[in-house]
């Protein structure tokens, strides 16, 4: 097996795992009076990852891969670990608000308002370029940048109501 192959492998294991954190922890905070906030939006973020994942596969998954860029790409998983951590049962990938609760002040929030997006942005564009697929690292960033103009809006509006 190549390095690139495990390597893809993984983040594929990592992503399915958060999506099913994500739904569990979602679908308990609803059940416990959480109000989901701008879910428009939501099927262009699931899209793009798709888009991102799939294409990382289809275009990388013989690549020689770039060990500077993977320990990058090491070191925004263990950003991504820290935020999880932070938010706990409160991590999701969608908007949720819930009434009488106060925002997550501890962790990486004490440096960033948005952390996970900016794990986000630095893991869309460094694991193409540990795959040596820079042009793709340029058209996923510019993409990802468009959603989460729109997302980080929405949250902020959330956010700020509640």
């Amino acid at each position: 097996m190549t390095l690139a192959l495990a390597l893809l492998l993984f983040v594929t294991a990592e992503r399915l795992g958060e999506l099913w954190l994500a739904r569990r922890n979602t679908e308990r905070l609803i059940a416990q009076g959480g109000l989901e906030v701008a879910p428009e939006h939501y099927p262009l973020i699931v899209a793009l990852h798709a888009a991102w994942l799939g294409g990382l596969w289809w275009l990388g998954w013989d690549r020689p891969v770039n060990l500077g860029w993977l320990a990058v790409f090491v070191c925004f998983l263990a950003l991504r670990v820290w935020v999880l951590m932070t938010l706990g049962r409160r991590w999701t990938t969608r908007i949720i608000v819930m009434p009488g609760e106060t925002l997550v002040r501890g962790g990486p929030y004490r440096f960033l308002s948005h952390p996970n997006y900016a794990v986000v942005i630095g893991e869309i564009a460094v694991l193409p370029l540990a795959l040596g697929l820079p042009w793709f690292a340029l058209v996923f960033s510019i993409l990802n940048a468009l959603v989460l103009s729109i997302r980080i809006r929405a949250e902020n509006a959330a956010l700020g109501r509640h």
